[in-house]
């Protein structure tokens, strides 16, 4: 069945929605070594699908924060690092197409939609991420003190952390039901054929490091305690109960 109708259907629209049900893929070259696109695109492909669980997650706890606040740190810590290799994946595969790299201009860009929304995805997630590290090492008190005012409303560090976050969602929420599909798609190939495109090794050391540092990052968060625990009573496995251990 049609996921669209092409006589009436944007040829932007159109391009986007065939990416999106997977029915559109870029031929991807694999060379030696590193396996080039196509090894990027593996690459990308794994490392969306680590997020998607940790931001799933981590959206179970925006749910109850007084309650789950140690583990709303913890996730949020963990997915720094597959973020920052993620935009390192993506930012080469862009900076290589407009570079006029032959294999990547070959491999052709993501549909228009995604283009455009890619500069949003990157611009949120840095802010959600900082700001959010932000909180904990400047503590309660420092975090809600006003940095400006605009209309009247006074602007803090937490009320730009906790903007930024619903400007996130929002278009996250359009990328994760863009590049589900392609990703699991390019992961289940990469499961089924893992020798067929070079670099599987490269591919595996990234991300676990990727991972590892997020960890690293957690441990050190999470004992950054600010007086944020004292303003949730009852949170389990608190800050301050981690710092104490």
């Amino acid at each position: 069945m049609a996921v669209h109708d092409p006589e009436t259907t944007p040829g932007w629209l159109a391009e986007a929605l065939e990416g999106a049900a997977g029915r559109r893929e870029r031929p991807d070259t694999a060379l030696p070594r590193t396996g080039g696109p196509a090894g990027n695109a593996r690459l990308t492909a794994w490392l969306g699908i680590v997020l998607l669980v940790l931001f799933a997650a981590e959206g179970v706890t925006v749910l109850s924060v007084r309650h789950l606040l140690g583990w709303h740190i913890v996730l949020g810590a963990l997915a720094i690092g597959p973020v920052l290799l993620k935009l390192a994946s993506t930012g080469w595969r862009m900076a290589a197409y407009y570079a006029r790299v032959p294999r990547y201009r070959v491999s052709g860009p993501p549909p228009l939609v995604y283009r455009l929304l890619g500069p949003l995805v990157v611009l949120t997630s840095v802010a959600v991420l900082l700001t959010g590290v932000l909180l904990l090492l400047l503590g309660d008190q420092r975090s809600r003190q006003s940095i400006f005012a605009v209309a009247g409303i006074r602007v803090d560090w937490l009320f730009l952390h906790q903007a930024s976050f619903f400007v996130w969602f929002g278009v996250m929420t359009i990328h994760v039901l863009g590049r589900t599909v392609p990703a699991f798609n390019t992961a289940l190939r990469s499961l089924r054929e893992p020798r067929a495109v070079d670099g599987l090794a490269l591919r595996v050391v990234s991300v676990v490091l990727a991972v590892a540092l997020g960890g690293g990052l957690a441990v050190w968060l999470v004992g950054k305690e600010g007086g944020w625990p004292q303003r949730y009573d009852g949170v389990e496995g608190s800050t301050s109960g981690a710092a104490r251990r």
